[in-house]
């Protein structure tokens, strides 16, 4: 039976020095999930697993259970009867985590253990360079390395405009412009991969990941949407995937992600342009509001700083500030910045009350 490369699926040497610690068991990927079960990767084929029971009662958080990309430590590595136990995740190197969608605010793991993100984006009217930003940043702080792709750009009559809006937010980072028309329009992106490398997907729904992948691959295994008729991409993808490539490495496909919720992000990166500007306000703690002598201010007034992503810039480090606390916290973080120059919370709650009382 031929061996599977396990160094051409990203299996690296700091992975194997830490599966030592796991006597008895053998290293596997994470290819996919679904309903509790996981199909993984091993050196002498694919099995399906399940998580321990220890694992799943030692679990503290949705983010700490296996996700795709992840390396684990299975009780087997080839399949036979019954299911395969996954008893360990392996230390990640990196991890694109995004709030998860609805009222839970937990983490969600969209991929593990990746090397470069590829933020995908159409050149019709889901071009949105505040959702670029908002992406950046979250790719920024997963320890991966982002990529800018620009899909169907038979479809834009001004890729010369588009390009100059992504120059002013995306500053370090490869923009790749390609289009599904043409037989070679994938080459592009298949430059950044390679043996042992893991590129994921991230985009949101009907931009053409999948039929990037699917050129990759060299065949139709993702299916595809086209657009409807408001311009706006349908769902296909519906879960997380990896796949092996023939040319070496692998890919990670996502389902479409038209709003990303942050869980933690990088804005020093993203952000770099007003990050130096800040070090040269007159204060240290300058919230760049009605500082005399703030560079960042002085920036917008003369048109070198533009004011929306200054506004998108805030937003999200709201959200940052705001991440991982309930209802009440964020009502005493506000409460907190409303009433700072009254004496904070004490008389935040008094004036609250009164106002309630006076109704």
């Amino acid at each position: 039976m031929s061996k599977i490369d396990m160094g051409n699926i990203g299996l690296s040497e700091r992975f194997v020095n830490e599966s030592t610690l796991y006597e008895g068991l053998y290293i596997g990927r994470i290819a996919s999930q679904s309903k509790g079960l996981y199909r993984v990767i091993t050196e002498n084929g694919e099995l399906t697993a399940e998580v321990s029971g220890k694992f799943r009662f030692d679990v503290k958080r949705v983010s700490d259970y296996p996700a795709v990309g992840d390396f684990v430590m299975v009780d087997r590595n080839q399949d036979r009867e019954g299911k395969a136990i996954i008893h360990h995740i392996l230390t990640r190197k990196s991890v694109f985590v995004r709030k998860a969608a609805g009222t839970s605010n937990a983490e969600q793991v969209v991929a593990a253990n990746i090397d470069k993100v590829f933020i995908c984006m159409s050149l019709n009217n889901d071009f949105n360079v505040r959702r670029i930003e908002r992406y950046l940043a979250i790719a920024w702080d997963s320890g991966a390395m982002p990529i800018i792709v620009l899909t169907k750009a038979d479809l834009c009559p001004n890729l010369p405009e588009k390009l100059a809006e992504l120059d002013a937010v995306a500053m370090g980072v490869d923009v790749v412009v390609t289009s599904s028309l043409s037989e070679d329009g994938y080459l592009s992106v298949k430059g950044y991969i390679g043996r042992g490398k893991t590129i994921a997907f991230i985009g949101s729904s009907g931009v053409g990941k999948s039929t990037l992948i699917n050129r990759l691959i060299g065949e139709d295994i993702i299916e595809t949407s086209g657009i409807r008729n408001d311009d706006k991409g349908r769902h296909t993808t519906t879960s997380r995937e990896m796949f092996v490539l023939q040319d070496g490495g692998v890919v990670i496909d996502t389902p479409g992600m038209r709003e990303i919720g942050i869980e933690s992000a990088d804005l020093s990166k993203t952000f770099a342009d007003i990050d130096e500007l800040s070090q040269k306000c007159r204060f240290s703690d300058c919230t760049h509001t009605n500082e005399p002598n703030c560079a960042v201010l002085e920036a917008i007034n003369s048109g070198f700083l533009a004011k929306d992503r200054f506004e998108s810039y805030l937003k999200l480090k709201k959200e940052i500030k705001y991440d991982g606390l309930d209802s009440r916290g964020i009502e005493n973080v506000k409460l907190n910045e409303m009433f700072k120059d009254m004496g904070g919370m004490k008389n935040a709650r008094k004036f609250l009350k009164e106002k309630k009382n006076f109704k």
